[in-house]
This record gives structure tokens, C-alpha cells and sequence, in this order.
């Protein structure tokens, strides 16, 4: 990645060099509908995007070299089942997964974070850190969050996106989408899914959208993923509050899944 300082990940790693109670970073994403211009992993490439930077600012820490996980590259999409390309599991078999990976990570790990690049797994990663808290593991998640940013394939993630991965990035296909703000949004999503609000499946208007805009907003989420990791003060649900922050963070995209 341009400009990226990447530490080693667990996928990179022999074993006898994973120190034992290491802090691990699992990235989670999703693969669905990006709007006719952006990739459909758009998701994932940010949760990791922000994980490293994160892990490589956290590499003096108590915990010793944070280990970033393999991104989890499937999450609860069904809100864009109308787009081909999109592959959900739903929120049954990611909370399996997140289950079984934080059970077999705490064999070996001390602290687990989940960060989460996809709104729709919001709902799932709520429940169900709260169960593995109460199981005894100390298991959190935290959320790609960008303030004032559009919610799904607008100018927020192609900014980031021409940052990240610039050459994946079709501008001109680009197109403008649904703009009116999310909670207006939201019923109508949740009821008949992004395609019945959006021909492009895009919310917002990627107009505007600039390598620089991008590289901005990505040390923003990563320095909120910094300090909530820092401060360590997970609520009931199992999510990262932010010192730093007056009300709880929102969901960058529709966190219902509509369909599973």
C-alpha cells in the first residue's frame, strides 16, 4: 500500500516467533456491491488497511508486537442481494465464525480485537462479543468509523479507496446515488434492501473524491482505533468506546441485514 508501514501479520509468521498473549487484530469485512466503480472488497481492503496502521503504532505496547490477523473477507450483506457479485453469510454463520476464531485465538492470544470495515455486521458483532465476554474472553470490537463521511460507495470510500489502491479504482464509471442522509434512508433499506433506493447501488455521490481525501480520513480511523484500543473500555456489548468521543459511534453503513 502506498505509503504504508505494514507489520508483519500472523498469516507471515512460523509459529515459534507468535509470542504467546500477543494483542491480535482480526479485520473483518465483507464482499458485496460497491457502485459500478469501486471493488467489492472495498470493505475488507479498509478493516485491513486500518488494522495495520493501527498494529504498527501499537508495536511498543504491553501486550508486546500486535499480530494482524488474515482479514475475514465474508460478512452479513444481504442488504445488497439485488447486486451480483455480493456474497453474504448472514448473521447466523458469521457469528459462528467469530465464535469458533475468538475461542481458538484465546488458546494463545491475550486480547483479541475485531475491526470492522462493514456496517451490516454490526448487529452481529454486538451480540455476540457480549456472549464471548461473559464466556471470560477478552474479546472486543471496534468500527472503521469516518465522521461526516457518506454512507456506501460515495466519496468517503472512493477517497479512500484511491488512496489505498488507487489502480482498482474505475472513476470513470463512477456515478452519483441516493444522497439523502442514512436515518431518512434507513427505513427503506432495512424493508426491501440498497437496490430499491439505488439503481447504482450507490448512497452518496463519489464526485470530488481525491487520493488526499482519502489519506486524511484513513489516519482518522486509525487514530480512533489507536486510542479506543489504548483506553480498553468496552461497553456491555463488547465495543471499544472512544475516550475521546461525546456520543457513541455510528454505523457507516446500514447495520441491518436485510435478507439473513
Amino acid at each position: 500500500m502506498p505509503g504504508d508501514a505494514v507489520p508483519p501479520g500472523l498469516a507471515d509468521a512460523v509459529w515459534p516467533a507468535v509470542p504467546s498473549g500477543a494483542l491480535v487484530l482480526v479485520p473483518v469485512g465483507s464482499t458485496e456491491q460497491h457502485g459500478p466503480h469501486l471493488p467489492l472488497d472495498t470493505d475488507t481492503v479498509v478493516a485491513r488497511a486500518v488494522a495495520r496502521r493501527t498494529a504498527d503504532a501499537l508495536a511498543g505496547g504491553p501486550y508486546g508486537p500486535p499480530m494482524v490477523a488474515p482479514a475475514l473477507a465474508y460478512g452479513a450483506s444481504g442488504e445488497h442481494a439485488g447486486f451480483p457479485g455480493t456474497v453474504s453469510i448472514g448473521h447466523e454463520a458469521l457469528r459462528a465464525v467469530v465464535v469458533e476464531l475468538t475461542r481458538s485465538l484465546s488458546l494463545w492470544a491475550g486480547r483479541i480485537v475485531f475491526v470492522n470495515g462493514h456496517g451490516g455486521n454490526t448487529a452481529t458483532l454486538d451480540g455476540t462479543l457480549a456472549l464471548l465476554r461473559t464466556e471470560g474472553h477478552d474479546a472486543v470490537w471496534t468500527a472503521c468509523q469516518a465522521p461526516g463521511g457518506d454512507a456506501h460507495a460515495g466519496r468517503t470510500e472512493t477517497s479512500l479507496l484511491l488512496h489505498l489502491e488507487p489502480e482498482r479504482v474505475r472513476l470513470d464509471a463512477a456515478v452519483a446515488g441516493d444522497t439523502r442522509p442514512l436515518p431518512i434512508l434507513l427505513p427503506e433499506l432495512m424493508a426491501r434492501g440498497v437496490r430499491a433506493v439505488s439503481a447504482s447501488g450507490v448512497l452518496g455521490d463519489p464526485a470530488g473524491a481525491t487520493a488526499e481525501e482519502g489519506r486524511l480520513t484513513m489516519a482518522a480511523m486509525a487514530s480512533t482505533t489507536l486510542r479506543r484500543i489504548t483506553a480498553w473500555t468496552p461497553d456491555d456489548r463488547g465495543r471499544l468506546t472512544d475516550p475521546g468521543a461525546r456520543t457513541p459511534p455510528a454505523s457507516p453503513t446500514p447495520s441491518k441485514d436485510v435478507r439473513r
